[in-house]
């Protein structure tokens, strides 16, 4: 059997290279092991699902008053969570590209009159500016945010900002989103109940390391590379703000989720689903158990004591070791203000 599974990694290596050859052997060489890595975190993830299964549960509470802001949520996982929220009573927000689709959402959805959306295009700055504009026009407080929106691989793409996409949309266009919803979230939250945001992340954060030199991957663009790199900046940021916000006495806390292995849409177009369609609807959670653990994140109350926690399944997660270095934390989010033009020391403070 060794043999036999030696010999179809050694088949797909050479069709790889074969495939790639116009590449620099190194380049093909790191391609294959992030690949490798990244199939490694999924099968790690999975398993973590399957163990930790029984964990998986939230008692909604009654959250009426409350306002909650989601991006994305058109589909998946975001649709499941917006679900919850609702049925918590909350007001919720959504940020999406074609806002009205939240008609047909809001049709289907218990409390779904509590529903309303805005135009947002994480793809641009200048988008995020103007959701979070009319956002705070008529929600001076908000309890809740939930960076939920994200894609996952595709060709390289450079936003008009000029920032790889998958970066863009993962993590920049939400640490903007932070900044400028802090001073509500600061507003509403207080000692015995903090406001809280949430980063969506992945486990596939754990083969990542953040590119400091080239940040936008010119030099050598690799796909998977460059998600891992967007879902550990998401991590790492929930962390470090999070530091920020207790060091000032701040009432918001930061959290980052991993989801589960959840049967969504992200996966269109890879080869995985295209090969093992069938592996997916039998082994991958559902949109609706993989939003459990980010409702867990937003209503907990035990959580309040564990601001920057990483979690999946409802408890604490296996991050990588990158993601735990503060100085490495400390210069992606001086990096990361600098890309969108906001200055470090002013970082939540729109006022």
């Amino acid at each position: 059997m060794s043999v036999i599974i030696a010999s179809a990694v050694l088949s797909a290596a050479a069709f790889y290279w074969y495939v790639n050859r116009d590449k620099p052997i190194k380049h093909i060489l790191k391609e294959i092991r992030y690949a490798l890595d990244m199939q490694g975190a999924g099968a790690g993830g999975l398993i973590d699902d399957w163990i930790n299964v029984s964990r998986n549960r939230i008692a909604l509470p009654d959250a009426a008053g409350k306002v909650a802001v989601v991006t994305g949520g058109a589909r998946g996982i975001g649709t499941e969570v917006i679900k919850g929220l609702l049925k918590a009573n909350m007001r919720v927000i959504i940020g999406i590209r074609n806002p009205e689709l939240v008609h047909k959402l809001s049709e289907s959805m218990e409390n779904g009159q509590n529903l309303e959306a805005y135009k947002l295009d994480l793809k641009s700055l200048k988008s995020v500016k103007e959701f979070a504009d009319n956002v705070l026009h008529k929600y001076p407080k908000i309890n809740l945010l939930v960076n939920n929106a994200g894609i996952m691989y595709g060709k390289y793409e450079l936003t008009t900002d000029g920032f790889e996409s998958q970066l863009a949309v993962n993590h920049l266009g939400h640490f903007y989103l932070t900044h400028l919803l802090l001073p509500a979230l600061k507003k509403a939250g207080n000692l015995c109940e903090p406001s809280r945001f949430i980063n969506v992340t992945s486990c596939g954060h754990y083969p990542g390391q953040i590119y400091f030199d080239d940040i936008n991957m010119k030099e050598h663009y690799d796909e998977t590379a460059a998600y891992a790199q967007s879902k550990l900046a998401q991590l790492m940021m929930a962390r470090y703000i999070n530091k920020i916000m207790e060091e000032n006495n701040i009432p918001v806390k930061g959290y980052s989720v991993h989801p589960g292995i959840v049967n969504t849409d992200l996966f269109d177009g890879t080869v995985f689903k295209r090969v093992f369609p069938w592996a997916m609807k039998l082994f991958f959670k559902t949109p609706e158990k993989g939003a459990v653990s980010i409702l867990f994140a937003c209503f907990n109350e035990e959580l309040q004591k564990r601001g920057g926690l990483y979690i999946s399944n409802c408890i604490e997660g296996i991050s990588n070791r990158f993601s735990k270095n503060l100085e490495y934390q400390k210069i992606l989010f001086e990096l990361s203000c600098q890309l969108v033009g906001i200055d470090a020391e002013n970082f939540g403070n729109t006022e």
